[in-house]
């Protein structure tokens, strides 16, 4: 073809019939601008093969069909160019639906006005094969062969004429007639699926290798879209299947079923599969390692906003301080139980500093590099203890606007340190029970069964031995808590301790305040003859208050009236008095406030509750709040205590 239409002048008549005869080849033709990438014109065979209106192809540069194979584009153009006219069938465009279409490209060099233009055909390399196909069976029908005759040697012809190519493939490949018999196998299918030639030729395959879905349940005749392919005519790809191999193993396939037509008839398929296990098992590893990763994420989330809660709530060094053998011996208790995996009861007088030496086994054990999840049972509403516990899902009860991983989840791999373990509530024990026993629990609104690897660590300053008693507390899982039991001493049974934790806070105090504070011995005398009820939370207070209320360096320290009362050079006094005191009205009000504001401070200004000012005094909390109402006493705003021996 020396010119095509658009080139160069000429008559309407001759413009006209040119255009005329480019529209009407019967073979895709494109032309071609291969300096600029374009697609100066397109018939419409070539609008058809590729899927897209004449305009849009107008509008399109040829590579953005070629996604991938611009270098062999490339090479292809220089070709036509140099030589004249050249062919390949190694470039594959995409059809405008993204299929790949097998095409043969004979290119023609065009010259015009200074220009090296390519006029481009395109032949579509399957319709050929089944032009072909069907010549040979019309071959076989003139020479007289019965039906059956002809639609085997159609496959025979197949397979004769292809046989290199059959051999050297490295997909699997195999024919099956519309009765869905084997035809032919090559030896890439038999390697893959472990059965010979002579095994599967003449039956019907779909029993063999193709009867069961990947989960076990069975794959009806019906279902397969390679029988498919007779009814319909389409050709199906198929992606996340299994076919079976001899040895009874799955193999994950993908593959394309192409219809074989005899004079319009189908007649059977060749199908072409190749094993994808390997890349399935990489996409399942990428698949878990990303929700793996989210898993991280999330948890690293919470435990971020966890640590960021404890920093808010603990803002001074830790350290058990003392040198009493009270002290010794709970570290050599605390060197003991470290190492090991056993869950430890820890009890003690609130303020006694039970959650340092949960802190202490926790720093000592092997899960140090892990964090210690602190659960205050006492603080969690009775509704919400299984949800704290254990995590929920989204929608699992009102409010639950999304997923939640509980404490146990957040502590996976490390410590849970339950605080007061004696307030939760009795129905939840078992659940908690089965935790520590098999390691296994269910989020709220989820039937999901998740693992973790959990070292409790319980406190309580109950007596859980009448708690399980009075039936409050289940008795297998006091046993299950209480495998390796620690007391965290009163401050009045180490009263040597006592000047080292008072320095200390004061040291504490010195720092925030700016001001160089001194505890004089006198100070440290009076301070040990104090039984402090509160603990050792209670004598941070009165040294927090001491430093608020000195005077040129000198501290003031505020004590309760009842300081030494229980001391024993008191009790001498006391049997030595002939006569007992004797309290106007007025000083019992004074005596009677001085002690509630005692017990407000020792509880860090908590009222009702464990812990609370109304269980010191062991009075109703509506006792308490009438008395405090009457003397006067606003319940002061509880605030943490900033020393680490409190619980």
């Amino acid at each position: 073809m020396e010119t095509t239409p658009h080139l160069h002048a000429a008559t309407p008549r001759d413009s006209d019939l040119r255009t005329l005869t480019f529209d009407y080849l019967v073979e895709p033709t494109l032309l071609l601008d291969p300096d600029s990438d374009e697609i100066i014109d397109a018939n419409p065979a070539a609008c058809t093969l590729l899927g897209y209106d004449r305009t849009l192809l107008r509008e399109t540069k040829f590579s953005a069909l070629h996604a991938g194979q611009v270098p062999a584009l490339i090479v292809f153009s220089q070709a036509v160019l140099d030589k004249g006219a050249y062919w390949t069938n190694a470039l594959t465009p995409r059809h405008a639906t993204s299929q790949k279409l097998r095409l043969e490209y004979t290119g023609s060099m065009v010259p015009h006005d200074g220009r090296a233009l390519i006029l481009l055909t395109m032949s579509d390399l399957e319709q050929r094969r089944r032009r072909y196909v069907d010549a040979t069976a019309e071959d076989h029908m003139r020479g007289g062969l019965a039906a059956w005759q002809r639609v085997e040697r159609v496959f025979q012809d197949i397979e004769r004429e292809n046989q290199l190519i059959l051999r050297a493939a490295g997909e699997g490949i195999y024919g099956v007639n519309a009765e869905g018999k084997t035809t032919f196998v090559n030896p890439a299918a038999e390697r893959m699926l472990g059965w010979s030639a002579e095994e599967l030729v003449g039956k019907a395959i779909h029993p063999i290798v193709h009867h069961s879905h990947h989960d076990g349940s069975h794959y009806p005749d019906e279902d397969c879209p390679i029988y498919a392919a007779f009814r319909d005519g389409a050709i199906h790809n198929v992606d996340g299947e299994v076919f079976w191999r001899k040895n009874g193993s799955p193999v994950w396939v993908e593959y394309t079923s192409t219809p074989i037509r005899d004079r319009g008839t189908v007649v059977g398929a060749v199908i072409v599969f190749r094993d994808v296990s390997h890349r399935r098992e990489a996409d399942e590893k990428l698949h878990a390692a990303l929700a793996e990763v989210d898993r991280l994420r999330e948890r690293l989330e919470l435990e971020n906003a966890y640590l960021q809660e404890e920093i808010r709530i603990e803002t001074n060094p830790r350290g058990i301080i003392g040198q009493s053998e009270a002290i010794q011996k709970t570290l050599r208790q605390v060197k003991l139980v470290a190492p090991t995996t056993a869950a430890v009861m820890i009890t003690g007088e609130s303020g006694t500093g039970k959650e340092l030496i949960a802190r202490a086994i926790h720093e000592a054990s092997t899960r140090r590099d892990r964090p210690l999840i602190r659960v205050n049972c006492a603080a969690i509403p009775r509704e919400l203890f299984e949800s704290e516990f254990f995590g929920h899902v989204k929608g699992a009860f009102t409010g639950a606007v999304r997923d939640r991983i509980g404490r146990f989840e957040l502590a996976d791999g490390g410590t849970l340190f339950l605080d007061e373990v004696g307030e939760i509530p009795l129905e939840l024990q078992g659940k908690l029970l089965r935790v520590l026993q098999e390691g296994n629990f269910e989020r709220v609104g989820e039937e999901r069964t998740r693992t973790v690897d959990v070292r409790v660590i319980a406190a309580t300053n109950r007596n859980l031995k009448q708690e399980v008693q009075r039936g409050r507390f289940r008795e297998d899982l006091y046993f299950r808590l209480n495998v390796f039991p620690v007391e965290s001493v009163p401050l009045r049974d180490r009263r040597e301790d006592i000047p080292l934790l008072a320095q200390h806070f004061l040291m504490s105090e010195s720092n925030e305040l700016k001001s160089d504070l001194r505890l004089s011995e006198g100070d440290a005398r009076r301070l040990q003859r104090y039984d402090w009820p509160g603990n050792v939370r209670e004598l941070q207070n009165v040294i927090e208050r001491a430093a608020i209320l000195s005077q040129n360096g000198r501290l003031r320290i505020d004590l309760p009236d009842n300081v030494g009362a229980h001391s024993p050079a008191s009790a001498s006094r006391q049997k030595s008095d002939v006569r007992p005191a004797v309290m106007t009205s007025a000083e019992m009000r004074d005596h009677e406030r001085a002690n509630i504001l005692a017990a407000l401070a020792a509880s860090n200004g908590k009222v009702f509750g464990a812990g609370g000012a109304a269980a010191m005094l062991d009075l109703k909390p509506t006792t308490l709040a009438s008395r405090m109402k009457a003397l006067g006493i606003s319940a002061p705003r509880a605030r943490p205590a900033a020393f680490t021996m409190t619980s």
